[in-house]
Order: structure tokens, then C-alpha cells, then sequence
């Protein structure tokens, strides 16, 4: 199991597999309620709008998917990065996805159309984690190439940068918007404070 993304209610689950499928399951009773067999490589991430309803899942595949969790029937196969999907987030509002790709870009998808909105481009590596802000304005990514990118997802212009020591694995940004955890390869875990003028 590679990732695991839990509904706001606590009822449903969603992990993501290197077997290549996703399984929702009931949290209260632990009952697996479907499978989702649509990725030809293994499942990096997945992430759960604010409602529960909708999963968007990254693969190896090079490709996203998004999934109605009810019924387990997939919606949109979303098409457009050049190497393998590490991480994905949806915006609270379940109407914007962001990926975290290895061909070093992010993508901000429309997951009702599946159309790209903005390629973000800034890294110099593989682009490893991403997380979006509450509010859906801003996206924070992480990298090989050792830096976190905070972006506007509006403009899809980089906001600030912070360089750490070792390379960047994962990233989560704090319900204040300003408080951004990262988790690095040497083991150690970056607490970074945005200030804005």
C-alpha cells in the first residue's frame, strides 16, 4: 500500500496499491466495498475531496484518474505528464486537482472536464509530493532537486522557494496556510513558516 487518503466524515478510506488498484473500504466495519482496476502501473497517491464523493488517484502510468467512490466507477483518465505521477491533492472544493509529476512539472487539472488549466514548471528534478492549501489558492510542492515551491494556482506563478539539506519527499501544509511540513531522505522533517508583506 503506497497511500491511503480518508474521507472528511471518517467513513470511507481509499489506499492506493503497487499492484496497480485502489480499494474504498468502510472504516466502521473495515469491509472492502470496491476495487478500482484502471492503472496499467502501481498507484503512487491518491486524495479524497472535501465531500467524500470524488478520488483522484496518481500512477507510474503516467496518468491520473478520477474516480466516483459510491459507485467505483471511474470519470476521467487525465492525460499530459511526460514520466511517472508521485502525488496528487484536490482542492477542498473538489473542483481542482494538483499532480507532482518526475518529468519535474505539476499539473492543475479541472477534475469535472479533466482538461489542464496550468503547467507548473520550476523544478530541476522529480517532483515527489504536493499538498494544496485550504482555500485552494496555493499549492506547495516537493522535490528531488532538494526544495519546496510554494505556487499561486491562480497564475501558476512560484510564490517562494526554500532549499533544504537532503532531497524532498513529502510535503503538508497547515490549515493556517502558512505552516508548511516536509519529510527529506537523511530523515529529517522541515517546518517552514511563509511570511507575506
Amino acid at each position: 500500500v503506497t497511500g491511503v487518503a480518508v474521507s472528511a466524515d471518517g467513513r470511507s478510506a481509499v489506499s492506493a496499491s503497487s499492484d496497480h488498484t485502489l480499494k474504498v473500504w468502510d472504516v466502521s466495519t473495515g469491509a472492502l466495498q470496491h476495487t478500482l482496476e484502471r492503472h496499467a502501473g502501481e498507484v503512487r497517491s491518491v486524495a479524497l475531496s472535501a465531500d467524500g464523493r470524488t478520488a483522484v488517484s496518481a500512477s507510474l502510468d503516467r496518468t491520473l484518474k478520477v474516480w466516483d467512490v459510491s459507485t467505483g466507477a471511474l470519470q476521467h483518465t487525465l492525460e499530459g505528464h511526460a514520466d511517472w505521477v508521485n502525488g496528487v491533492a484536490v482542492s477542498a472544493d473538489g473542483r481542482s486537482a494538483v499532480s507532482a509529476s518526475s518529468d519535474r512539472t505539476l499539473k492543475v487539472w479541472d477534475v469535472s472536464t479533466g482538461a489542464v488549466r496550468h503547467t507548473l514548471e520550476g523544478h530541476a528534478d522529480w517532483v515527489r509530493g504536493v499538498t494544496v492549501s485550504v482555500d485552494g489558492r496555493t499549492a506547495v510542492s516537493a522535490s528531488s532537486n532538494r526544495t519546496l515551491k510554494v505556487w499561486d494556482l491562480s497564475t501558476g506563478a512560484v510564490v517562494a522557494t526554500y532549499t533544504a539539506e537532503g532531497i524532498l519527499l513529502t510535503c503538508a501544509l497547515a490549515a493556517d496556510g502558512l505552516t508548511i511540513v516536509s519529510g527529506d531522505m537523511l530523515g529529517r522533517v522541515h517546518i517552514v513558516k511563509l511570511e507575506y508583506a
